[in-house]
């Protein structure tokens, strides 16, 4: 049984069961369990997880920039020089006019430079690079959002679907029926021809509308394996989650407004972008640097063994003129800036104007639940007048045929909106941002992406990859 919470009024959700014959086994598929398994096994989710352990290297870096460069340097190698010396200066120094050298010069070295001063462009970039790492935390809040919604929706499109299948099935045997009865009153002569060609119709119809409620589910059943990384397998009826949800529509869009991850997103961008505005405009400050540099050399020259050198340097650049580059970057990075903070007020419109939506479309689905409800008890009570009537001659064929067809788009009717029910109630706690795993209580381990960034933070070395998150 299928129950929700209606304005503190207990509705049973057990209609469509009772239509259908849908019986939940022992162990059935749960709503909880598929979004679970989407929360563990979505690749979507998954590599939106990877961006963001990308994205928290950023910060290590930036804060590369407050550490010292370290270069080591080695060679060896042979060296030959051949001299003419002018015979007639040769014969007054009694030397030979050609002299040949042969040497095999070898050496290493090491280099040092730590940056004293780069008008606080590192500071900025490791605030930029940290605004950056808390809004693609945001973003796989958002993503994590969007994935649940679609396991959700999928979920429920597979219990639509086969729920339609199942009345399109029960709606084709009773027109069947309804032609046998049709078949054998014309063949005592008490209805025409016409009659029994209206019935053959309406099975023809049904079996078309069959066959597309069949194509139907098999696309549903694709897209709950897509989403959820499962084979719909005895789905066990959905639930709203009524009890998530802000209280009012103005507290859902106030919940929005302050917590939805794409605002939140557009937030931390907004503070990158100011942070990178101050990266650029430090190409315009002086930078100190320390230096430092030791070698040795050997057989540098056919009479030096050996030769030792060390050296420490404190240099200071001033930029003067750079080309213009330097001036175009800060100001675009300002027209970035600019852009960044409009993106904020963009995205929480767009929060705004689907908190909106979706909780019209959760009330409407509410009241389509009763509405529908009233047209199949009045459909089914309908029907069996007009079957009796046609049993005296009273009704026509025709009148069976749309009374059946009637109450068959009355059932359909509430099958959707149920569905519509479930989903709008995901929906809306999606808009207000809301919906995750920890909020769902879901059975699974909630990912951590403070745990990644703790491991890289403060790393000065190494290759490989933190393990677990």
């Amino acid at each position: 049984m299928w129950l929700s919470a209606t304005g503190g009024k207990v509705v049973a959700w057990a209609t469509v069961a009772f239509f259908v014959g849908i019986t939940v086994p022992a162990k059935a598929q749960t709503l909880e369990q598929a979004l679970s398994a989407a929360y563990r096994n979505n690749p979507t989710l998954n590599s939106q997880r990877a961006a963001t352990r990308a994205t928290d290297e950023y910060v290590p870096i930036a804060l590369s920039g407050y550490r010292p460069q370290i270069f080591g340097s080695a060679y060896v190698g042979a060296q030959w020089a051949e001299t003419r010396i002018d015979s007639g200066y040769a014969a007054l120094q009694g030397t030979g006019s050609i002299s040949q050298t042969k040497t095999y010069p070898s050496g290493f070295g090491v280099t040092i430079s730590q940056t004293i001063y780069d008008g606080l462009k590192t500071a900025n970039s490791v605030r930029s690079a940290e605004s950056q790492v808390r809004g693609q935390r945001e973003l796989l809040r958002n993503t994590e959002q969007l994935v649940l919604l679609d396991a959700a929706t999928a979920y429920m499109n597979v219990l639509q679907n086969a729920a339609l299948v199942d009345l399109q099935k029960q709606n084709l045997e009773a027109l069947r029926e309804e032609l046998r009865a049709a078949r054998d009153r014309f063949s005592v002569g008490e209805i025409t021809r016409t009659d029994v060609a209206q019935a053959e119709a309406s099975v023809a119809n049904a079996q078309s509308e069959l066959a597309l409620a069949e194509s139907n589910l098999n696309t549903a059943n694709a897209v709950f394996f897509q989403v959820i990384g499962l084979r719909p397998t005895k789905l066990s009826p959905g639930r709203p989650i009524d009890r998530l949800l802000p209280k009012t529509q103005q507290l859902a869009v106030d919940s929005g407004l302050t917590r939805h991850p794409a605002v939140k997103s557009a937030e931390f961008a907004v503070d990158a972008g100011m942070s990178n505005v101050k990266v650029a405009e430090a190409a315009l400050s002086p930078t100190l640097t320390l230096n430092g540099s030791a070698s040795s050399d050997y057989n540098s020259t056919t009479n030096v063994e050996r030769q030792t050198a060390a050296a420490a340097t404190l240099n200071l650049t001033v930029p003067i003129y750079q080309g213009g580059a330097e001036y175009a970057t800060i100001r675009q990075a300002k027209e970035t800036f600019g852009q960044l903070r409009i993106e904020v007020d963009v995205n929480r419109e767009q929060v705004r104007a689907n908190v909106v939506q979706y909780w019209g479309a959760l009330e409407a689905a509410k009241a389509a639940i009763e509405s529908a409800q009233a047209s199949v008890a009045a459909n089914e009570i309908a029907l069996r007048g007009v079957r009796e009537e046609w049993r005296v001659g009273q009704r026509t064929t025709l009148d069976v045929l749309n009374a059946q067809t009637a109450l068959f788009n009355a059932r359909a009717s509430l099958v959707i909106a149920q569905r519509d029910r479930v989903v709008a109630s995901y929906a809306v706690l999606s808009a207000s941002g809301q919906l995750s795993a920890a909020t769902l209580a879901l059975k699974v381990p909630v990912y951590n992406p403070q745990i990644h960034y703790n491991q890289v933070r403060d790393a000065w070395i190494g290759v490989r990859t933190p393990g677990g998150q």
